[in-house]
């Protein structure tokens, strides 16, 4: 297992329309948002209050034909040696480590043994943000839809340190392991529902009240794909897309 612990510190959304996606989730998760300043490249960012949430930014050219979705990202000390591990350990480098412009850091996309994609970022200046955890508006969980649960929970613990907390039967869907990176819980790992194309990520902002949220998602031209179901811990959850098709969740403390 790795020595260190390697947390979740950003995380992005590629789409078709910057604009309609950046008036969907203003409406659903309470974001403002603003351009980031970038010259090179198109890039914005999310935003609550004073605080940056994730970035928002068109599908590139050389990614034509993909489809919208949220990426979250992995601080690690050194992206070019840690792609190196995932190969070594199984997975695949999809875009090979680069710098990002005005001395942000440097990333490279990533995908695990089963292909679900993630990305790998050093920062050139600063900690990586404090884990969210309730606060409203922030990224409060994050779920791999796994190929397989016990082959990816090698692959992410042996690479990035990630330790075991609580494990839930859930019966026939299998057994959903929560993880931590150092603190509190973060996340779950699951095998996928075999009516899932592919692995995946997904990420869960925080709302106040799932049902509120719900009619939001509706009136602003989103679909609910799965939910409002309540989960261990007595939180609400729904799973859903954006009206480019980028699928996202929504934790609530309340139905």
């Amino acid at each position: 297992m790795s020595d260190k612990v390697n947390k979740f510190v950003w995380y992005d959304l590629m789409t078709s329309d910057i604009k309609a996606a950046a008036t969907f989730y203003g409406k659903v998760a309470g974001w403002g948002s603003m351009d980031s300043g970038m010259v090179e490249r198109p890039y914005h960012l999310f935003t609550m209050g004073a605080t940056m949430i994730a970035g928002l930014m068109p599908i590139p050219p050389d990614a034509a034909g993909a489809s919208p979705a949220w990426m979250g990202y992995l601080g690690v000390d050194n992206v070019d040696a840690y792609a190196a591990k995932v190969t070594g350990a199984g997975g695949k480098v999809l875009r090979a480590p680069e710098d990002i412009p005005n001395g942000v850091g440097r990333f490279a996309i990533v995908a695990d043994p089963h292909g679900a994609t993630f990305a790998l970022f050093a920062a050139n200046a600063g900690d990586p943000p404090a884990e969210a955890g309730n606060a409203p508006g922030r990224i409060g969980w994050h779920e791999l839809h796994a190929g397989d649960l016990d082959t990816a929970w090698e692959f992410y613990s042996g690479l990035f340190g990630w330790g075991k907390t609580e494990t839930i039967d859930m019966g026939p869907m299998g057994s959903y392991q929560i993880f931590s990176t150092g603190g509190n819980p973060v996340g779950g790992v699951m095998t996928k529902m075999p009516q899932s194309p592919a692995p995946f990520w997904l990420y869960y902002f925080n709302v106040d009240a799932i049902d509120a949220a719900i009619e939001r998602i509706k009136d602003a031209g989103g679909q609910v794909t799965n939910g409002p179901h309540q989960v261990p811990g007595g939180l609400w959850i729904v799973q859903a897309l954006d009206p480019q098709g980028a699928l996202f969740a929504l934790v609530a403390p309340q139905r």
